[in-house]
């Protein structure tokens, strides 16, 4: 600290400081570190190792907000630790009183080990942040999708392609887009200085006249849940309960689905699990996810 810090020494000494375990890894034998290697955190990033080094080793001395964004999520900083971040980058922090796309770490923890359910987490403005493998599984990988497009209000009321989900998803509550809409203005109330979330609802209403409607009827509440049937490509329909809950001290959101243990439904769902989602023939298909051959 007397020498001063800067960017790369910060990342270096969150990334020791985390666990593979952390972040849902497997801890494999004969590791020369306790934390993460740099490969895994460029992994969770979304980042090139190359750019991730460059940045630990002050090459890279200009990183976007967005990056700082990302890598503040995969090294599970606190808010304080996240805006020393963005100042080290020579960025000024996210304001007070507008949305957080911070997923806390106790959150990341608990993702970590719900692995094995079809999890995403969304902030308050219905982007989504960060989804399990199962997640993508179920309902499509959105990886590729750009930020702007992991929105669950754009995937309702945009037009065009549904965005966060590859295939089709039919609701069983047909009150869903009238929570959602209640929810958005909860939200606005919250976070009023937010330009994000203003520019959302007013693209929105310009194009959905569903969306002014409901924006009309002046409803205020959460969405929390619904039933939904997914129209999967390799194993058909999927219906689960879909639940939505809010972590304590924290506006970020946890939506899973789940099936009734035993149900066919469950029984579609782990498969996805197993194979990733991919058909039984496909050759990147997990060996132990193959009919077997005679």
């Amino acid at each position: 600290m007397v020498d001063g810090e800067n960017l790369g020494s910060a990342l270096r000494r969150w990334r020791d400081r985390l666990s593979p375990l952390d972040v849902g890894l497997p801890v494999r034998a004969r590791r020369r570190t306790a934390g993460l290697r740099r490969e895994e955190l460029a992994d969770l990033a979304g980042l090139s190792v190359d750019y991730v080094v460059r940045l630990e080793q002050g090459r890279a001395t200009t990183p976007s907000a967005q990056v700082v964004a990302t890598l503040a999520r995969a090294l599970q900083l606190s808010p304080p630790e996240r805006d020393h971040a963005y100042r080290l980058a020579g960025l000024l922090p996210p304001a007070d009183g507008v949305v957080s796309h911070l997923v806390p770490a106790g959150v990341q923890r608990m993702l970590a080990r719900l692995v094995d359910l079809p999890v995403g987490v969304f902030a308050a403005d219905w982007t989504l942040l960060t989804w399990t493998p199962s997640w993508a599984a179920l309902i499509g990988d959105p990886a590729g999708l750009p930020v702007e497009q992991r929105n669950l209000v754009r995937a309702v009321f945009g037009r065009g392609h549904a965005g966060l989900s590859s295939w089709p998803v039919r609701h069983a509550d047909a009150g869903m887009p009238a929570a959602l809409v209640s929810d958005l203005r909860e939200a606005l109330a919250r976070y009023p200085r937010d330009a994000g979330l203003t520019a959302l609802i007013e693209e929105v209403g310009r194009t959905s006249p569903e969306f002014r409607r409901l924006c009309r009827e002046g409803t205020v509440g959460r969405h929390v849940s619904a039933r939904k049937t997914i129209e999967h490509p390799v194993v058909g329909d999927v219906t689960c309960d879909c639940d939505v809950l809010t972590a304590p001290g924290s506006d970020v959101r946890l939506v899973l689905y789940s099936a009734a243990a035993g149900s066919p439904d469950a029984e579609k769902l782990e498969f996805l699990r197993v194979t990733g989602g991919r058909p039984a023939g496909d050759p990147s298909t997990p060996a132990a996810a193959r009919p077997a051959t005679s």
